[in-house]
């Protein structure tokens, strides 16, 4: 038995207990005793350092070991070799410097009975010729990716060789360090370039028939078996359609699953759908995203199971438990992979298992997770294990807090406070708790931001904050609360003023919240570069409307995750919106029954007249700071956080020298500068978890 096994129930039913859930059965992967039924998939989290799993890593994936969950899979995309790299932000599984990593990592994960992989590729032609060692890519035939935009050798038999030897030492590797099992990729990877007629052009053994093709990816996992025995759980990351003309459909990938249960080297399938080698392709098929409805492929996959034989996983935009619970229930699948769903809360599954499935922080699919490194838009501790915690600590003195302005950043403070035992107040000025977030989820392609707000207002009724709806908040009503510390998070304003003729024009709050009528030709100018005035120019064209888009930038939407900057672009050409870049506004007046705006160009110079019945600017937004100013003079620390304080580099905030009376006064979010959803909530985090 191994030691992870002898934990296995430290999240399951106590002893004499059986559950109903189907979420909570136990399931037996080969040789391994999984808890249930609920894992999180390989991914790259950016997280490493120079290919290694040192601290960050580790915690980063032990918080979801300790929150419950069957297994987590590490390494996506983990290098065999040293030509298989993108240029940063993967495991490096081509040297025996990663084995005693690993072992730490396994040891930490099987401590809370959770069982561990790791994801073992060769990237073919996705890997770049630009970074990391400099090598040229290889793939089957000198088939250039688009998102990639190498041209890659065409492998000979040496490169042929080489690598199946590398994916067996790679695979090595990861049993000397400990780990449970080990997947491969097809998809865009190696195996799957050779799979596939869009990328396999060989004439040789490798290419033409389906067994040729097959060839490659076979000799691989026989070559893997031999390194790692039989005990030991291998499985493939496996495409099941390519939905393109000239790939493999669903019965072809069907054929290629059953050669390889036939060989009989492989224990399970994790089963994902279409292609990644274009942005678009990723975000609406491999890893769809906020323009994609929930689990999108789960009839499909479930087709896919009736017709083989092993064990399936799955994960792709399954973002809560009752569509986990359906997949399992109607035996779709064997595993459900909710990984960017334990991003957002890695304690699922023991909230799951306390009765607590309503407080699960949701996963809103902001794609926000795969913007930078791996964080998420509203969990601020993700990703940043080393520096702040999950698990908010009770304060030895409870504490008056005051939280000026009801948005997530507000929201979050009067939450982490409130955790931390201290006694809250929440003033906000409007009717409704959320802030820019209501606005943002009132355009339709973010409705789903609204969990954001939702979730934490459940949390601040449980833990009996006490809110004040329509208060606006001076310094005297602050101050009568006898505060001991005081948040502001009142936010901004439209950023209009620089504008000469700001008077003719319009803000995108106007538009979204209904406050001004929208007109039959509208000119939206965008010098952000965010998600607000796009996803105003979308919901403006589908009333009707003709929108224009000039925009700052060179390209569309460029401050968000690749998987929404390339939507964005793909509803903007749908929807007939017209996009001028590199275009900066100057000036606006009156001309006519329309407004005429005068742009100069940002490369030229040159300036440049458009007209429309209506101009919406869009410019970010300027702090709301009066309530702050008129409290600095009278706080005990002049209204200044210590960068120290947000950093890390000092514990705990010292209250000691605080006068009787007195407070501690902090301003978090766009009440400091104009930024996004996750900001004013990590600062609101990193302070409050300090009071």
């Amino acid at each position: 038995m191994n030691g992870w096994e002898q934990n296995v129930s430290a999240a399951g039913p106590r002893a004499g207990e059986t559950s109903s859930d189907p979420l909570l059965q136990p399931f037996r992967l080969k040789g391994l005793m999984l808890r249930n039924r609920i894992v999180s998939t390989s991914h790259a989290s950016m997280l490493d350092e120079g290919g290694l799993p040192l601290e960050r890593y580790q915690r980063y994936h032990e918080e979801k070991a300790r929150g419950g969950l069957a297994m987590t899979m590490a390494g996506g995309s983990a290098m065999t070799s040293p030509d298989s790299s993108w240029g940063g932000g993967q495991l490096a599984l081509s040297s025996d410097r990663i084995v005693p990593h690993l072992q730490s990592l396994s040891q930490r994960i099987h401590r809370h009975g959770a069982a561990v992989m790791c994801q073992v590729s060769h990237l073919g032609r996705r890997a770049t010729a630009y970074a990391g060692n400099w090598l040229a890519p290889v793939a089957p035939s000198r088939v250039r990716e688009a998102r990639n935009r190498n041209f890659p050798k065409e492998m000979d038999a040496a490169d042929i060789d080489r690598i199946i030897k590398d994916y067996a030492s790679a695979a090595r590797r990861c049993l000397d360090g400990g780990l449970d099992g080990i997947e491969t990729v097809t998809g865009g990877h190696l195996i799957g370039q050779f799979l596939s007629r869009r990328t396999n052009k060989r004439s040789d053994a490798f290419g033409g028939s389906l067994e040729n093709r097959a060839r490659f990816g076979l000799m691989v996992h026989e070559a893997i078996r031999r390194a790692v025995g039989n005990d030991f759980t291998v499985g493939i990351r496996f495409v099941i359609d390519e939905a393109v003309d000239d790939g493999s459909d669903f019965d072809e990938c069907l054929a290629f699953a059953r050669l390889f249960e036939r060989e009989g080297h492989i224990d399970f399938f994790n089963c994902i759908f279409g292609r990644m080698d274009t942005d678009l392709s990723l975000a609406e098929q491999n890893m769809p995203g906020m323009f994609t409805k929930s689990a999108p492929f789960l009839s499909l996959v479930g087709e896919f199971k009736r017709q083989t034989r092993l064990p399936v996983i799955h994960a792709a935009a399954i973002r809560d438990v009752a569509t986990a619970r359906h997949a399992i229930r109607e035996n779709l699948v064997d595993l459900v992979g909710m990984t960017r769903a334990h991003i957002a809360d890695p304690d699922i599954v023991n909230k799951v298992m306390r009765g607590e499935e309503d407080r699960i922080r949701p996963c809103v699919g902001a794609s926000y997770c795969l913007y930078k490194k791996v964080q998420c838009i509203h969990n601020p501790a993700s990703g940043h294990e080393t520096m702040v915690s999950h698990i908010i600590e009770r304060a030895e003195t409870p504490k008056r807090v005051v939280v000026v302005g009801g948005g997530p950043g507000g929201m979050e403070a009067a939450r982490v406070a409130a955790e931390r035992g201290h006694k809250v107040t929440l003033l906000e000025a409007g009717a409704r708790l959320g802030g820019q977030v209501l606005i943002a989820a009132s355009a339709y392609d973010r409705k789903d931001l609204i969990g954001i707000v939702d979730w934490r207002v459940d949390e601040l009724a449980r833990l009996g904050v006490a809110v004040r709806l329509n208060t606006y908040a001076d310094a005297e009503l602050v101050l009568a609360g006898k505060p001991d510390a005081v948040i502001v998070a009142t936010g901004g304003i439209p950023d209009m003023e620089w504008l000469d003729g700001a008077e003719h024009c319009d803000s995108v709050w106007d538009l979204l919240t209904g406050a001004v009528p929208a007109k039959d030709d509208v000119l939206i100018y965008d010098e952000t570069g965010r998600q607000v005035a796009i996803s105003c120019a979308l919901h403006l064209a589908r009333l009707g409307r003709a929108v224009s888009l000039a925009i700052a930038d060179d390209t569309l939407a460029i401050e968000t995750p690749y998987p929404d900057r390339v939507s964005f672009r793909k509803l903007a050409s749908e929807l007939s919106i017209r996009v001028v870049g590199d275009l900066r506004l100057v000036k606006a007046a009156r001309q006519g029954n329309g407004i005429a705006a005068m742009f100069r160009h940002e490369l030229t110079g040159a300036e440049t007249e458009m007209t429309a019945a209506q101009l919406i600017v869009e410019r970010g937004t300027v702090p709301m700071e009066d309530t702050y100013q008129e409290l600095r003079v009278r706080s005990a620390n002049n209204g200044i956080t210590d960068i120290a304080l947000m950093t890390g580099a000092r514990a705990r905030e010292d209250h000691g020298t605080q006068a009787a009376g007195s407070f501690v006064l902090h301003r978090i979010g766009d009440a400091v500068a104009s930024r996004d959803i996750y900001s004013s909530i990590y600062e609101a985090y990193r302070i409050c978890s300090q009071l």
